[in-house]
């Protein structure tokens, strides 16, 4: 049963009969109701969970969502009355089983746009939606900083290592992704040829010009030392994985659901997810398209490779980074120092958490869903977020430097 939840997010895109047939005896078996009829979503943005919609006997129709994680350390999820209890406007479950293994929610039927699915539209070229999703956009950051400030409290180390949060970041490096994903042995489909991942993780990069200190192994170590779960510090209420799948737009603003990883955390954890997914990530959700609209050359000399590319954050993923660094990590960065709680090496701690996305959430060696050239770009974003330029700072370390 533990694995029963990832075989339906997997099998939704190759046999969605099957994972049809496995979710309805699921939900029978979990809920008190009476499901004729389940419909899953297959989507770009679910790379990690599953939705859509179930029928009951007597017509009514409701929506469901699921975050699967393979491998998962953690034994319980969600705190979605918790965020709703402290002003998160959160769309509340009707019914929700949270064990590890069983983690689904289920919805009064819901017909709101995801912001995903508007930003995308407007990235196609459809910009109907631009002013409108810019105001609410930072309408939303602005709640939220509110909300990290009337949350804010220190955490003590024990309580801090209970964080479900945790499970994005530091579980998925040292649990079984990692290896899953990266073994030494794997194999990797890049532009020029097929590597070993082991041969790839010690390789140091020259990405469009600049070179980065550290191979993919170091940063994998330094990550997991930053990351340590047991940390007292800073914390927050938080979603957790508020990157644009997770948020529906409507008229009246912006609403949160989904919270599988909600809690009490540090604040710069909880920015991470919609920091990355929400601005860098689109290669990853939709990599062919991405793959026709990119140039990218690589150069493989001895320990050393060297990248080019001409991938560019659309102006929609700008709005989406200016409103949350502007109304939301510098005023928390601003918070931390005032209050004496800002660790020294905040940005390294940022970084690492960053890294953890282009290389965790899909295996860049699935050479079935990524074309080489972004299977390259992903590995070019894990240096980028993770590591130092040397030869001058990349423009993430320029934005980050400029904050304190």
């Amino acid at each position: 049963m533990t694995e029963l939840l990832y075989d339906i997010q997997r099998l939704q895109f190759s046999d969605r009969s099957q994972a049809e047939s496995l979710l309805l005896s699921f939900i029978r078996q979990q809920f008190e109701l009476d499901v004729v009829r389940v419909e899953l979503r297959p989507l770009a943005v679910s790379l990690n969970s599953f939705n859509g919609f179930i029928t009951l006997a007597d017509s009514t129709r409701l929506f469901f969502k699921s975050h699967v994680e393979s491998g998962a350390i953690l034994n319980e999820y969600y705190n979605a009355s918790e965020l709703a209890a402290c002003g998160y406007p959160m769309i509340q479950p009707l019914f929700q089983s949270t064990e590890a293994g069983r983690q689904l929610l289920i919805y009064e039927m819901v017909s709101d746009p995801t912001v995903f699915d508007v930003a995308w539209q407007i990235e196609q070229g459809d910009v109907n939606f631009l002013p409108t999703l810019t105001r609410l956009q930072n309408e939303s950051d602005d709640l939220l900083f509110q909300l990290y400030q009337k949350t804010f409290e220190p955490q003590t180390a024990e309580a801090a290592a209970r964080s479900s949060v945790h499970q994005l970041f530091y579980h998925r490096l040292t649990g079984e992704r990692l290896n899953s994903f990266y073994a030494d042995t794997i194999p990797i489909q890049l532009p020029d040829a097929t590597y070993s991942m082991g041969e790839i993780r010690s390789c140091r990069w020259i990405i469009n010009g600049i070179e980065y200190g550290e191979t993919l192994n170091n940063l994998i170590d330094s990550a997991t030392k930053l990351l340590q779960p047991g940390q007292s510090g800073p914390s927050i209420l938080g979603h957790g994985d508020a990157h644009n799948g997770n948020v529906f737009m409507r008229t009246e603003g912006l609403v949160y659901f989904d919270p599988a990883f909600a809690g009490r955390h540090h604040p710069l954890l909880d920015l991470t997810k919609p920091l990355f997914h929400n601005v860098y990530a689109m290669w990853m959700y939709y990599p062919h398209e991405k793959a026709s609209q990119t140039h990218i050359k690589i150069k493989h000399t001895g320990n050393w490779i060297e990248v080019e590319h001409n991938y560019q954050v659309p102006h929609i993923r700008q709005m989406f980074l200016k409103s949350k660094v502007e109304r939301v990590l510098k005023p928390i960065i601003s918070l931390l120092n005032e209050q004496g709680m800002l660790r020294p090496d905040w940005t390294d701690y940022l970084k690492a958490a960053l890294f953890c996305c282009p290389l965790l959430t899909m295996p860049l060696t699935n050479h079935n869903r990524f074309p080489s050239s972004i299977s390259l770009l992903g590995l070019s974003m894990a240096i980028i977020m993770g590591g130092k330029g040397i030869s001058r700072a990349s423009e993430l370390d320029q934005q980050l430097q400029s904050i304190l």
